[in-house]
């Protein structure tokens, strides 16, 4: 007759096999994980699906099947205390690899090993004696009087883990010292419960429940990892992008002050400045690590927009209508969309372009408009522009949830609109 008691750990075993199974494909199949970390979690889950699932087997045998299946019940016993003996020196391995240690020439390792040995000899010696446990000729199981030495060294290996813990914890990330902290703070308590209360599972819940635990926090911190790496990518991309700057730019802004010197020095000294400006700006964007305010990047396009001016006087008119200013964005965001259309916008052939700047504040967020009547982007064979623009979309997104929109304005002309959410928290910019 099945009691409650084999109804609670038949329920207990099944969630034990379903979190093994779950963490079994989260490490073999989510992306973004150290191969090392991968491995780790491949083979412990499934130990720790072999050790429940041997589990399940005894608790079938012993508490369904007949006397006649007596030996099966032994031998699934004998399984689910190896399989789960296993996973403590593998745990100890990956603990010390974290730590930044050599784990095969560890003293931890070495001792972790000597005592796995002696309980693997214990539970050889369950096979020709009673006094650990025993099963009867009608497949029932008994505790001998000495059950609780076999219980010992599990509790040893936790406790040598946690000292690994204790004196390498610096040398870990923050994160995975929690999570191994609690690997093996449940499985301890388990254990202790287990030796004196006889009956329920604890072992098999406490051990799942801390695996799954440990899985979730390290994939939370590989997926971090990844995030951080990206955003750092990102931000190198941005970094050259802005150091790259046009050579014939320089070139012709020089130039441009050269010949000023001689025709009107006032009008020299003022592009110096703007110029100046401009380079204050592109660098300090760059060293930029949060958004910034808009009126940051609104002062580095007006430089930019006024040393090219000198450049086009008679074919480029600026018009700025930018009433709100009170939101923050990614750097280098609107200046190159600028650059972009006065560099690809501005043709003598096609006579003057305007180029209009302007701000809006719509309801759950901000809006910059920057529309051009030159050349649009579809006429050019090069690529550039749109490099440009999918960099800043990246950004956009990844930084404050932002948008940009391009479209082509017939019968000329280019129309960006950047769209930046309401940001309540302060966030970094790459």
């Amino acid at each position: 007759m099945i009691e409650t008691v084999d109804i609670i750990n038949f329920c207990i075993i099944t969630a034990g096999l379903v979190i093994s199974i779950i963490g079994f494909l989260i490490g073999a199949f989510l992306p973004y994980i150290e191969n090392k970390i991968r491995w780790f979690f491949v083979v412990f889950f499934t130990l720790l699906f072999l050790y429940v699932g041997s589990q399940f087997i005894t608790h079938i045998s012993l508490t369904l099947l007949g006397p006649d299946f007596s030996l099966l019940s032994k031998l699934a016993m004998f399984c689910e205390s190896l399989f789960s003996s296993m996973m403590m020196p593998i745990f100890t391995i990956y603990m010390l690899s974290s730590a930044g240690l050599s784990w095969r020439r560890s003293p931890y390792l070495y001792l972790t090993v000597c005592i796995w040995v002696v309980y693997v000899l214990l539970l050889l010696s369950t096979c020709v004696s009673k006094t650990i446990y025993y099963i009867t000729p009608n497949n029932i199981y008994h505790r001998g009087p000495l059950y609780p030495i076999i219980m010992m060294p599990p509790v040893l290996l936790m406790l040598i883990d946690l000292i690994i813990l204790i004196r390498y914890k610096k040398a870990l990330p923050a994160i995975r010292a929690k999570a191994f902290s609690l690997y093996i703070i449940i499985p301890i308590l388990s254990i202790l419960i287990q030796m004196f209360f006889y009956g329920l599972l604890t072992i098999v819940i406490g051990t799942s429940i801390a695996a799954i635990i440990m899985l979730v926090i390290i994939m939370v911190e590989q997926v971090n990892h990844h995030i951080y790496i990206e955003q750092r990518n990102t931000r190198v991309y941005a970094e050259n992008l802005a150091l790259q700057m046009r050579p014939h730019f320089v070139y012709n802004v020089l130039m441009s002050i050269y010949y000023l010197i001689d025709q009107d020095q006032n009008k020299a000294r003022q592009v110096i400045l703007d110029f100046n400006t401009y380079l204050r700006k592109n660098f300090s964007a760059i060293a930029a690590e949060y958004l910034i305010p808009f009126s940051d990047e609104l002062t580095h396009v007006q430089a930019y927009l006024a040393v090219e001016q000198v450049r086009f006087e008679d074919i480029l008119s600026v018009e700025f209508d930018t009433p709100h200013t009170q939101f923050k964005l990614p750097p280098l965001t609107i200046q190159p969309i600028v650059e972009n259309a006065v560099k690809h916008g501005v043709d003598p052939d096609l006579g003057p372009m305007h180029l209009s700047i302007r701000t809006r504040n719509t309801e759950d967020g901000s809006m910059v408009i920057i529309e051009d009547d030159g050349r649009s982007f579809g006429t050019h064979t090069n690529d550039d522009p749109h490099i440009a623009l999918d960099n800043i979309r990246e950004r956009l997104k990844s930084t404050c949830n932002g948008t940009i929109d391009v479209s082509c304005i017939e019968p000329k002309g280019t129309k960006v609109v950047v769209y930046i959410p309401e940001i309540k928290h302060l966030i970094p910019a790459y």
